[in-house]
């Protein structure tokens, strides 16, 4: 099973993903892990993207495509996974549908996780807190879920397009969202 977990900040794609992976056997894969990994091991493509971190900078997407893809390249990946936090926009789209015919590994699905900005705005805000969080003030949570919308969200209508896209609303227990992602997949 090969999956996209897509939604807005504070949706649980992260919680969603780690519950699908132990049901599926299968990893996931968090952007931000694999740049973590790639800048801890400081490998040739983390140190590349710390250039532009160390600037204050996003990493381009043609170097985020390219550590995407050498994640997607690896063993433990072979029978499926899910992917949290790419693609972000619908040149990512492109690259990751050439990363994936590259790999001979087609996309199964995307999973979108929905809620209402409101509901995402006191997640984040309740997070922040537990977490001491400076970073993220509202404004600062505000931001991001507009970046969401304007940049990511317009994505899912490709993967609808595709007859790929799987909406599951993100609001009520943990395992029964899990349980109408596995039923709709």
């Amino acid at each position: 099973m090969r999956l996209l977990i897509m939604g807005p900040q504070g949706v649980g794609k992260g919680t969603q993903a780690e519950l699908l992976a132990k049901h599926f056997d299968i990893p996931a894969i968090s952007t931000g892990d694999i740049f973590r990994y790639n800048l801890k091991n400081s490998t040739p493509l983390g140190l590349e993207a710390k250039k532009f971190m160390n600037k204050g900078l996003l990493v381009p997407d043609e170097l985020t495509n390219n550590i995407v893809k050498d994640r997607l390249a690896q063993e433990d990946v072979a029978k499926g996974w899910i992917l949290d936090g790419y693609p972000r926009n619908a040149e990512q789209v492109e690259a990751l549908d050439a990363i994936l015919e590259e790999l001979g590994t087609p996309l199964d699905a995307a999973v979108a996780l929905t809620a209402d900005r409101p509901v995402l705005m006191e997640r984040m805000t309740k997070r922040a807190e537990i977490e001491a969080r400076a970073d993220d003030t509202p404004e600062a949570i505000a931001k991001r879920l507009d970046v969401y919308e304007h940049e990511t969200a317009p994505i899912l209508d490709i993967y609808r397009n595709r007859g790929k896209l799987v909406e599951v609303d993100g609001v009520g227990e943990i395992a029964e969202i899990s349980a109408t992602i596995i039923s709709k997949l």
